[in-house]
């Protein structure tokens, strides 16, 4: 009967130490999650096409977006799909509400129809962004 009275105490004991720590538990649980900050590109446009362009006259576009998100936006690469496009960013931080660029210019050294990619890589949550650029160039 000694055994019985002491688990039964024991068994007591432990469930009231429970029921003290689990809502201070879950108190501090809550009050330690907090809102994450993102950044977030909203371009004025992704793709661009020069039309008819004159052979040997590189040709470029401006990209513009605006950091729609709410912590500061930084592209940490800039990558053209060949060697004939020359990519130029914006370096800085954008802050919210902030705009920047992606500048491209392509060589218009050969004759044909071109259709070539700009990968921007950022701290945005949607991962990288594909601008396109096309034209023909006329001998």
């Amino acid at each position: 009967m000694k055994k019985c009275m002491i688990g039964f105490f024991f068994s007591l004991c432990a469930t009231a130490l429970l029921a003290q720590s689990t809502p201070t538990a879950t108190a501090a649980a809550s009050t330690s999650v907090v809102a994450a900050k993102v950044a977030a590109f909203n371009w004025n446009v992704t793709s661009f096409d020069f039309g008819k362009i004159a052979l040997n006259k590189p040709v470029t576009h401006e990209f513009k977006f605006t950091n729609s998100g709410s912590d500061a936006l930084v592209i940490a690469s800039v990558q053209a799909s060949c060697g004939c496009t020359v990519a130029e960013y914006s370096k800085e931080p954008i802050a919210p509400g902030g705009q920047g660029f992606v500048k491209a210019t392509y060589n218009a050294a050969r004759a044909g129809v071109f259709n070539k990619t700009i990968t921007v890589n950022a701290n945005t949550g949607g991962g990288a962004v594909v601008l396109n650029i096309s034209g023909e160039v006329m001998p």
